[in-house]
C-alpha cells in the first residue's frame, strides 16, 4: 500500500499545500471549505500496520492510494472559481441532480430501526423515540429538504433530464408537484479496490424497520459463515497422534497419502461441529438502498468499470427490491464514464493515477 502526507510547494513566491492523492485544484477546493476539510481527519483503519510518518502526523484513511473516498472527492470538490458552471452542470446532468447544492462527505444517514424504544433512564431524562443506525454514507448530493408526498417519498421526475443517461430507467407515473425536479437527491456509495460490499448477520438486517418493506428477503444473497476459525489437523492433538491405519509395508507416497486424507477428516469433522450463522452479502448495498427510501432519496454505486463482480452484487440487490418504483431509484456509474465528462486536466490526472480511462 501506498500512502501520502500534504507536502508544502513554493513556487517562486508563491507558496501551496499539496496531497499526492488528489488532484490540485479539488485539494485546493477541499481545504478552503472546512466540512469538506474535516474528511481529511477520517483515521485509517490499519494505520498500526503503517510505518510511522516522519511528520509525526497519523495516518488517514485518505492518504491511502486505494481510498475511493478521496477518489471520489476529486471528482466532486471545486471551488467555484476553479470550474466553470458548465463542467458542473455535466455531472449533475450525468447523475440527475438539480440545484446549487455542494455534495456532503460522510453524511449520516437515519436509517429506521424496528428494535424498540430507548432503554428506559431516570424519570426526568427518559427520552422515547425510534431508533436509528447512523452509519456515515460516502457522499449526498442535492436538497434532501425536498417537499414529500403522502407515502412519504420525495416526489419523482415525470420525464427524464435532459443528457441524462440510461441509468434512469422509464419515467415513472407519479403525481405532479409544483416543485420540478430532475430527480431526488442522491447518495453515492463509492468502490474502488474494497474487494466486496460485506457481511452482516441476518439478525442485523432484519432488524431495520423497512427490510421487508423494501426487499424480498428470499432473493437477497447470503452465505452461511462459521463463527470460528478454521483449525489445522495437527490443533487436535489427541486425534491427530492415533494410528489412522496400519502402513507397514506401504510406499512412503501411499502411506502420506493415506495421513492427509485421516488429516483432512479430521478439519471436515470440527468443521461441520462449529457454530454457524447465516449472513446477508453485500450489507453495504442493503443499509443505503433503506437509507434513500427513508429519505425519499436515490441511491448510487460508483464503482470501477473493471470490477464486474462490483456490478453483479449490486445487480443482485437491486433485483430484490420490491417496488419498480424504488428500483428506479437505484443506479450505477462507473468512474469511467464520470472521467468522460470531467475537465480534461482532471481526466489526465485520473489516467495516470488511476488507470481510469474515459469510456
Amino acid at each position: 500500500m501506498v500512502v501520502y502526507e500534504p507536502e508544502i510547494v513554493r513556487d517562486g513566491a508563491s507558496v501551496k499545500e499539496r496531497h499526492g492523492n488528489f488532484f490540485d485544484a479539488a485539494y485546493a477546493a477541499i481545504l478552503s471549505k472546512p466540512e469538506w476539510a474535516r474528511r481529511l481527519n477520517k483515521a485509517h483503519t490499519g494505520r498500526k500496520d503503517l510505518p510511522r510518518p516522519e511528520s509525526g502526523r497519523k495516518w488517514r484513511e485518505l492518504d491511502s492510494c486505494m481510498s475511493s473516498d478521496a477518489l471520489l472527492m476529486n471528482f466532486f470538490c471545486w471551488a467555484p472559481a476553479a470550474r466553470s458552471d458548465a463542467e458542473i452542470d455535466s455531472f449533475r446532468r450525468l447523475l440527475g441532480v438539480q440545484g446549487k447544492e455542494l455534495p456532503e462527505f460522510g453524511w449520516k444517514a437515519k436509517v429506521p430501526l424496528k428494535s424498540g424504544l430507548f432503554p428506559p433512564q431516570r424519570a426526568k431524562t427518559a427520552r422515547r423515540g425510534p431508533r436509528f443506525d447512523r452509519t456515515e454514507v460516502d457522499m449526498r448530493w442535492g436538497d434532501l429538504s425536498t417537499p414529500q408526498t403522502k407515502t412519504g417519498l420525495s416526489p419523482q421526475r415525470q420525464e427524464h433530464p435532459p443528457g441524462a443517461p440510461s441509468l434512469w430507467g422509464p419515467p415513472l407515473s407519479t403525481p405532479q408537484t409544483k416543485t420540478s425536479l430532475w430527480g431526488p437527491p442522491l447518495l453515492v456509495e463509492a468502490k474502488l479496490t474494497e474487494g466486496d460490499f460485506q457481511t452482516r448477520a441476518a439478525t442485523i438486517v432484519e432488524g431495520y424497520r423497512d427490510f421487508d418493506a423494501v426487499f424480498d428477503r428470499e432473493l437477497l444473497p447470503r452465505v452461511e459463515v462459521a463463527l470460528t476459525r478454521r483449525r489445522q489437523a495437527a490443533e487436535f492433538a489427541e486425534e491427530y497422534s492415533q494410528e489412522w491405519e496400519d502402513t507397514a509395508g506401504l510406499a512412503a507416497e501411499e502411506a502420506g497419502a493415506i495421513a492427509a486424507e485421516y488429516q483432512a477428516g479430521l478439519v471436515a469433522e470440527a468443521e461441520a461441529r462449529a457454530p454457524r450463522e447465516m449472513r446477508y452479502r453485500s450489507y453495504q448495498l442493503i443499509r443505503n438502498v433503506l437509507a434513500a427510501y427513508a429519505e425519499g432519496a436515490r441511491f448510487c454505486v460508483i464503482a470501477d468499470d473493471r470490477r464486474p463482480d462490483l456490478k453483479e452484487a449490486w445487480f443482485q440487490v437491486m433485483a430484490a427490491v420490491r417496488s419498480a418504483e424504488m428500483r428506479t431509484r437505484c443506479l450505477m456509474v462507473t468512474w469511467q464514464e464520470l472521467a468522460a465528462v470531467a475537465p480534461v486536466r482532471l481526466r489526465e490526472f485520473l489516467e495516470v493515477k488511476y488507470g481510469i480511462v474515459a469510456g
